[in-house]
């Protein structure tokens, strides 16, 4: 039963992620009437918030944009930062609304900020943990026990970054709107990109819950044969 929910779970991970990328690349052809880049729209948002010390850099990669509230920066990929285009807007918005998170103090954001920390120890060494702790769940279970409790952090980790995710494309939406950026022929593309970017989070969270089940019904098997 677990395969086939692994499976599954990979099987959809692929599709969302294969339609996440087709939606980019088709709504990075459809350009702003306005004409600015993503670069453009990031300043401006920040500018429009009362954000002063973020600052706007581009950075290698594709689909690479994120914020980093430790430097205060909004780091956009290339194809973003001088890209003219509702794609562009639209992930540059949302990058922005993470630090419209920070600067408001969102609280999800700041549990996120919290564990950090925790889960980037929990991700170096879960797996092995894991690993170890089903091999010797007979002699030693209370190695796989620690090793739930690792990965249980890594799975709340993904259900905070949900409402996070959500709530910045939100704001970007809101704003996107308000401020002229995008008009009626562009803000559903926009919309629609920040909707199947929000599915993989989704996708990614449900996925590592199921993992976690699985896990949890291993070490209760264990117990029940003791």
């Amino acid at each position: 039963m677990y395969w086939i929910i692994f499976i599954g779970f990979a099987l959809l991970s692929w599709l969302v992620s294969h339609r996440l990328k087709s939606k980019f690349e088709a709504y990075s052809k459809v350009a702003l009437p306005n004409g600015m880049t993503g670069k453009d729209v990031a300043e401006k948002m920040l500018r429009d918030n009362g954000i002063y010390d973020v600052k706007v850099i581009s950075t290698p990669g594709h689909l690479t944009d994120h914020y980093n509230p430790g430097n205060h920066t909004v780091n956009l990929s290339e194809n973003v930062y001088y890209s003219n285009s509702v794609a562009a807007a639209a992930v540059a918005a949302h990058e922005c609304g993470h630090a419209v998170q920070h600067a408001t103090a969102y609280a999800p954001l700041k549990m996120r900020s919290a564990l950090v920390p925790v889960v980037s120890f929990a991700s170096n060494i879960v797996q092995w943990v894991l690993l170890g702790g089903i091999i010797m769940v007979q002699s030693f279970p209370q190695l796989l026990l620690f090793g739930i409790i690792l990965f249980a952090a890594t799975t709340l980790f993904s259900f905070i970054t949900l409402p996070v995710e959500i709530n910045a494309s939100s704001r970007a939406l809101v704003w996107l709107s308000s401020a002229g950026i995008t008009n009626v022929a562009t803000h559903d593309k926009a919309e629609d990109a920040l909707r199947s970017a929000a599915y993989t989070y989704v996708v990614a969270a449900l996925g590592s819950l199921a993992t976690l089940l699985y896990y949890i019904m291993i070490f209760l098997g264990s117990r029940s044969r003791d």
